[in-house]
This record gives structure tokens, C-alpha cells and sequence, in this order.
């Protein structure tokens, strides 16, 4: 999935529009409070400035309702990043009037222009050609560093580099790519995905497509309940798609057939209700009790992953293990993230597929313990399943 550098161009006195993902929450006072996604953008801001670009961003917060909502304005994005750049950053007042052109145009090498939300626009996820051609003037060259934004074919994202004929990878896109695409392709052996989260459906696309490149693939979180009704096991209140019963069963037996191992809990922490101080309780997964609901997996699967784990090469995890943000109900999850950072220390691969499982590591503390931690989690799911993204499929080939 080669695709054209941001390395490799010519910045030096170029109107440089780069996109980037600073869709991050804010808190009561509309301050940033977690700026992960702006520091993860900073290598490839950097890397423009330095070369003396006249750096344009572009990026959507929220969803606001057709139109500017000052709740989702971007301006404590440019606070933050203004402090973390240590140089000031300019706010234009929208992303595509006369008057952030006149912006546009003002700028000196490394200077710091950052528009206003995107998705103020219909025209940003319509993908419209008029506002396409509005925000391409603004630049010369285009980068494209929001991963977790490329599988949307916006405006932003597919429109603007078609209009200016290409485009480049920032860092982090590179970075995304490599270890989400050429790292999993030829995976170290043995190769091992874990699977979690809340239901089958999200992730059927993901389990077939790894039918033909894994070892072992181990199941958790809510949606394993769906794979026990498939072999007749009691789950009491736990959470069940019905409607994909037939498939999960569908899906262990392409397993059974291939010769693929499918590992699904041996036993499963289980609450009376999905809240702080209730009542927890061990079970093995045949003998869950009619009244209760599932919350995470149990200690001995906890040692069963482990020592899958152990000689891995290489492990993708995409979705947590249980109700991680109840702490009651996060010690698989945890545990897993502790078993996989000791195969990143022992020289594994280890790649966390964004989303919740990005978020759990990052309550967890231990964002250093990974390969790569992926920033989509939409996106990650996508490639994972073979999915062109239109964000990538519009950058330039090397």
C-alpha cells in the first residue's frame, strides 16, 4: 500500500492543506481534555514546518447539524495545539469563504492556519464538488494524516487531493498503514488475533478475512454469548444478537474446517446488573447461571490467552474483553493488555486495532507497551477486512 510521502515533497514556500484528525473530546469549560489525536498529527506538522511549508489544517469535531454550532467550533483545538507546537496558530472563521482564502494566501513559511470545523459544511461529507474546489484553492500541495478519517469519501479526504492531483501520506497515515496493512500481511508466526467487543456483526468481515492468514484467533466480550447460543449453551441475561446465531455457528465450523484454532472463554465473570458494585462471580462457560449476565472473561481464560500468547510473533486485538470501564469488570481486558505488552518486550508484533481497545490502554496507562496503536478505529476495521479506503486510495502511488 505504497503511497507518496509527505517526506518526499517539495514544501519550501508552498501552501501545504494537510488533514488531520483533532476530533477530540472536550471537557465542561470546553477545554481539550485528552489530546491524544493532536500529539499522534504533531511528527507530520513538524515535519511541514521545518521544511518550511505554509501549513493549512483541516479537520471536523463532532457532528454538528448542518451548520456552525459553537460547541463544535475548533477553537480549543487551536489553543492546544498552540501550546504543544510552542508558535502560534491561526483560526480561520470557516473552512471555505473569500476570507480564509485571503488567509490562506497571507501566510508566510511556517506559518500555522487551522480552519474551522469541516462538518460545518454538508458539503464536507457530500463530498460536493463546490466546496471541493473551495477548500483545494486554498493549497498546492496536499497531505493526508487522519487515518481515522479514511474510509469516509468526504470532501476533505477524497475530494480536494483528486483536485489537486494527489496527494501524500503524512507519518502517521504511513505509520497506520505499515502496521496495519504490510506488518499484517506477511505477519511474523504465530500469528494471533484477539477479537472482542459487544457484538458479532461488527466484526464478521474481520473474522472471515483472518480465517486465511492467523494461527489463532480468540474470542471475547459481549459477543461471545452469541457463539455459546450457537453450541446450545445457557446464557441467561447476557447480551445475545439473535438474529446472528446461525452465522456464529457458521463461522466455528469454517474455523473447525480450515483447522484454524477458535478460542472462545472457558469461563466468564458474570453480574447480577452492568454497574459499579454489583456482585461478581466466576462460572465455566457451560454452567452460567439463568439469572445473570456475562461482564468478562474469566481467570482461567485469562491463562488459556496467556499462554497462546506466549510464543506469538505477531497479535492484532481489536476489542475489549469485557466491560472494561467498570473496573469490577475490566480484568480481562487488563490482563490482556499486560500479556501483550510482554510480547512487544520479548520482540513480537503487537498492534491494537483503535476504538475501545485504543481507549482501554489508554485508562489502562499503558500506551508504550504496543507495536502500534492504531487512532481508527472505523478505519482499522475496514482495512482489516480488505476495504480500499477512499482517504488512501487518493494518494499518490510512490
Amino acid at each position: 500500500m505504497a503511497r507518496l510521502s509527505a517526506r518526499d515533497l517539495a514544501v519550501r514556500g508552498k501552501r501545504v492543506l494537510c488533514r488531520v484528525d483533532f476530533n477530540v473530546p472536550l471537557d465542561a469549560q470546553r477545554q481539550v481534555s485528552d489530546n491524544l489525536r493532536i500529539r499522534a498529527a504533531l511528527p507530520t506538522i513538524r515535519l511541514l514546518l521545518e521544511g518550511g511549508a505554509r501549513l493549512i489544517l483541516m479537520s471536523h469535531l463532532g457532528r454538528p447539524k448542518g451548520g456552525p454550532e459553537e460547541k463544535y467550533s475548533l477553537k480549543p483545538v487551536q489553543a492546544e495545539l498552540a501550546r504543544l507546537l510552542e508558535r502560534p496558530v491561526a483560526l480561520a472563521p470557516d473552512c471555505d469563504s473569500d476570507a480564509t482564502l485571503a488567509l490562506a494566501m497571507g501566510l508566510k513559511d511556517g506559518d500555522v492556519l487551522l480552519l474551522d470545523n469541516l462538518r460545518f459544511h454538508p458539503g464536507e461529507e457530500q463530498n460536493e464538488p463546490g466546496f471541493v474546489a473551495r477548500l483545494a484553492r486554498l493549497g498546492e500541495l496536499y497531505v493526508n494524516d487522519a487515518f481515522g478519517t479514511a474510509h469516509r469519501a468526504h470532501a476533505s479526504t477524497a475530494g480536494v487531493p483528486l483536485a489537486l492531483g494527489g496527494g501524500a501520506a503524512g507519518l502517521l497515515m504511513e505509520r497506520e498503514l505499515r502496521f496495519l496493512h504490510d506488518e499484517l500481511d506477511q505477519p511474523a508466526r504465530p500469528f494471533v488475533a484477539v477479537l472482542g467487543g459487544a457484538k458479532v456483526s461488527g466484526k464478521i468481515d474481520v473474522l472471515m478475512r483472518l480465517l486465511d492468514k492467523v494461527d489463532c484467533v480468540i474470542v471475547g466480550g459481549g459477543m461471545i454469548f452469541t457463539f455459546y447460543k450457537a453450541r446450545g449453551l445457557e446464557i441467561g441475561r447476557s447480551l445475545l444478537e439473535a438474529d446472528k446465531v446461525e452465522l456464529a455457528g457458521q463461522i466455528i465450523e469454517s474455523y473447525r474446517a480450515r483447522g484454524v484454532e477458535l478460542l472462545l472463554p472457558v469461563d466468564v465473570r458474570v453480574a447480577q446488573a452492568v454497574e459499579a458494585g454489583s456482585p461478581v462471580s466466576v462460572h465455566p462457560a457451560e454452567s452460567l447461571p439463568v439469572d445473570g449476565i456475562g461482564v468478562d472473561i474469566g481467570p482461567a481464560t485469562e491463562l488459556a490467552i496467556r499462554q497462546r500468547l506466549a510464543t506469538a510473533g505477531a497479535v492484532l486485538w481489536n476489542g475489549p474483553m469485557g466491560v472494561f470501564e467498570i473496573a469490577d469488570f475490566a480484568h480481562g481486558t487488563r490482563d490482556l493488555a499486560e500479556a501483550l505488552g510482554e510480547v512487544t518486550a520479548r520482540g513480537g508484533i503487537t498492534v491494537v486495532g483503535g476504538g475501545d481497545s485504543a481507549a482501554a490502554v489508554q485508562a489502562f496507562g499503558m500506551e508504550e507497551s504496543f507495536s502500534h496503536i492504531s487512532t481508527g478505529g472505523g478505519a482499522s476495521l475496514e482495512l482489516l477486512e480488505g476495504r480500499e479506503l477512499p482517504g488512501v486510495a487518493a494518494l499518490s502511488p510512490c
